[in-house]
């Protein structure tokens, strides 16, 4: 029998992240819980939200995550392994562009998407997207453990994981965390419908989840780093669009693969705040070569397969900019 909670309520979510919260609930290794996930603005935005709805977001309440789940026998050196059993979405989800916040900040105006979201698919329901069809692949963007000191604001992650926002941390799949606290102190939350690498506009689609999660402890085993565990990704079919950065810095190369791909799009009809949603959807911006010092390359990529066949008719080609060079 798993234990429950329903995360909707305010009383059961964590809108800064410390060691120094008091469990909500006490789990033994080997035991499960079923928990009512909100979406990541909290509850705040609904089926009939509009853009204007992103400016009136209080933002201390983003990311708010449910927790802590205090793990019986849990010491500071432990591992936990948390396996994600299965996650149900809602049957609504959101995605955003917003001004001040992204890999391309400054570049677009606020903008809200809403979704209908099937059992295996998502569709914009209205909206500034083309009419696309994007597979849904349900994961949980926020899931750790409390860090040792200090209290946190609920991003950035940390070692002990956090906001993780990778699209392997999914159903079937086992994230292994460090303990660095007594009881662990685990606490999940922003559930997202689909996502791709990288996550690139800050968002993917947004929505609530009804998870089950099974716990597992392993003594004296912390690692280093945080991994996950994943069934494995469905291939491919069909060309692929890939745009490549290159440079010393990351962030820098990153940032010309996107703009690359938006280029792409750009030139398939799509308008450039529609493609930078769709990458950030269900594109991948990965780390392709990291060997040849000091530069880096960096792909962002898509699949045409889920490019709509006659590009965005509304889009409104945008005038040339110049371009950042590659070294």
């Amino acid at each position: 029998m798993s234990a429950f909670l329903d995360g909707t309520d305010p009383a059961l979510q964590q809108t800064t992240w410390g060691a120094d919260r008091s469990p909500i609930l006490t789990l033994r290794p080997g035991g499960r819980v079923r928990v009512v996930v909100p979406d990541s603005s909290s509850g705040q935005l609904s089926e009939r939200s509009t853009k204007r709805s992103l400016r009136a977001l209080d933002f201390e309440r983003v990311d708010a995550a449910v927790g802590p789940i205090e793990i019986v026998g849990a010491r500071a050196g432990d591992r936990l392994d948390v396996a994600i059993r299965s996650i149900r979405t809602g049957h609504w989800g959101w995605s955003g562009v917003f001004r001040d916040f992204g890999l391309l900040q400054g570049q677009f105006e606020d903008d809200l998407q809403i979704w209908k979201i099937g059992s295996k698919e998502a569709r914009p329901r209205g909206g500034f997207l083309p009419d696309v069809t994007i597979p849904t692949r349900p994961m949980l963007g926020w899931i750790g453990v409390a860090p040792s000191s200090g209290h946190h604001p609920m991003v950035p992650p940390r070692r002990t994981g956090g906001n993780l926002d990778h699209r392997f941390v999914g159903a079937g799949s086992v994230l292994s965390l460090p303990v660095e606290v007594d009881g662990a102190l685990l606490s999940i939350g922003d559930p997202h419908a689909a996502q791709g690498d990288g996550e690139v506009s800050g968002t993917g689609i947004e929505t609530t989840a009804d998870v089950e999660l099974e716990v597992r402890l392993v003594p004296r085993a912390a690692p280093r780093f945080p991994f996950v565990r994943a069934p494995s990704l469905p291939g491919t079919p069909g060309p692929v669009l890939a745009s490549l950065g290159v440079g010393p810095e990351l962030l820098p190369a990153s940032v010309e693969a996107l703009e690359g791909l938006l280029d792409l799009f750009e030139g398939r009809g799509i308008s450039r705040k529609s493609g930078y949603l769709l990458a950030s959807i269900a594109g991948e911006l990965r780390i392709s070569e990291a060997v040849d010092l000091p530069n880096y390359v960096v792909s962002a990529s898509y699949p045409e397969r889920l490019l709509p066949p006659t590009g965005d008719l509304k889009a409104r080609r945008t005038s040339a900019r110049p371009r950042r060079r590659g070294p």
